[in-house]
């Protein structure tokens, strides 16, 4: 008889259904893990409101989540170097590069495989038949696209690995080196993990620019950024006044942050957080002449830029596309204990059978009491989870321990 599972899966906007499925094993290449902890993405998000994310609309029911970690439960035939009970992070896009394909695109032999053209991402709408992803108790993945975790790292560091391999990939781009200066536009989870990876490289400086008040508390609290500024919300022109230029308008608060940080030539590297066009405006006029804006965030496909203000400055304007080759560094450094106080970006923690109730929350942004929501964590192995304050509307909990995780997977 099968074993079973729990998996949240969407159907639609809003629809998301908590379903019984059949646990499967391995096949060729791939590992089964037991998931245990997965961090909600501005990506998750995405499909849960809207049914897509940007032009990737779902055709058919999808298991959300791709920041995970979890346990080696099985393993399938042709896989060596990992063994039951063995502790892994997930990197949850498979490229042409990966083992389980025999030919392979222009950009996985480059070695940029984040541009793949066949790439399969969990929890992402862009291929069909879609790869689900990590918010259900057990699944199968390619060997080569777990890493094991170093002793020091915690299940909740390594749901925070893909993130952090984000704007890693964004300071490869950027070409950061030590001692430059750093802004970053957006402090939600990727913004503050852009703060305290700059921070950790030895950034002479690093300021964060938002529009809410309490992220920029937490970052400058936990020591991420040295300095912050509040901009306000909305774009003028109310009250019947008229609309001022959003280039000038760009320009003239650029101004004024350069002016609020004492940094009147402009900052060596720019990390635009938050997708937000203003922002990206702002950014070209942020930097330092031969500096780099790095578009980390999402937003819009179709953007009012002034390219001229960056051409004539030489300021370089950089893509960033998930990340390549991130992976161990990325669990070292959270080893390492460098980004200190980085698991405080965890602010609630929920088992799957609340994962609408954990959406929900991030759609709010505060909780009940009037916290701030920064990262929220499903935890899938619910019986090692389960708290008698579980009937509360929301919780920032603690993790659950080791012995229980593996008790939950059935590793002891």
């Amino acid at each position: 008889m099968s074993r079973l599972q729990h998996a949240a899966v969407l159907y639609g906007p809003k629809d998301l259904r908590l379903e019984t499925r059949p646990i499967h094993a391995p096949q060729e290449g791939q590992v089964q893990v037991a998931v245990v902890s997965t961090g909600l993405c501005g990506s998750d998000h995405h499909y849960y409101t809207h049914g897509r994310n940007g032009d990737f609309a779902l055709k058919a029911p999808l298991v959300l989540g791709h920041e995970a970690g979890g346990v080696v439960t099985a393993i399938g035939p042709g896989v060596s170097g990992f063994k039951v009970g063995q502790r892994v992070a997930i990197e949850p896009g498979i490229p042409c590069s990966s083992s389980s394909h025999a030919k392979k695109c222009r950009y996985c032999l480059d070695g940029r495989y984040n541009l793949c053209n066949n790439m399969r991402f969990c929890s992402s709408a862009k291929t069909f038949p879609h790869l689900d992803g990590t918010l259900q108790g057990f699944m199968n993945h390619p060997a080569d696209r777990l890493f094991p975790l170093p002793e020091a790292c915690t299940f909740d560091q390594a749901a925070l690995a893909e993130p952090l391999s984000v704007v890693m990939h964004a300071s490869r781009r950027a070409n950061f080196v030590q001692g430059q200066s750093v802004v970053v536009f957006g402090v939600g989870a990727i913004g503050a993990l852009a703060c305290a990876l700059a921070k950790a490289q030895g950034a002479s400086r690093v300021c964060a620019i938002d529009i809410n008040p309490a992220r920029l508390d937490f970052v400058k609290s936990r020591g991420f950024a040295d300095e912050t500024m509040c901009l306000p919300r909305g774009g003028g022109g109310a009250g019947g006044a008229p609309v001022e230029d959003p280039i000038k308008r760009a320009a003239k608060t650029a101004n004024a942050a350069l002016a609020h940080f004492d940094e009147a030539g402009g900052f060596d590297v720019v990390y635009e957080c938050s997708g937000a066009e203003p922002c990206i405006q702002m950014g070209i006029y942020c930097a330092r002449p031969g500096g780099k804006l790095c578009l980390v965030g999402m937003g819009t496909p179709n953007l009012n830029m002034p390219l001229g203000a960056a051409a004539l400055r030489e300021v370089d304007v950089v893509g960033v596309f998930r990340y390549h080759d991130t992976w161990p560094a990325a669990l070292s450094l959270l080893a390492s204990g460098r980004l200190d106080g980085i698991e405080d970006l965890i602010s609630h923690r929920l088992p799957l059978h609340r994962a609408r109730e954990a959406f929900e929350l991030v759609s709010k942004g505060v909780d009940a009491d009037g916290n701030l929501v920064l990262k929220v964590l499903v935890s899938s192995q619910t019986t090692a989870t389960r708290t008698r304050d579980e009937d509360r509307p929301f919780q920032r909990a603690a993790p659950p321990t080791e012995r229980a995780i593996m008790n939950a997977c059935h590793m002891e």
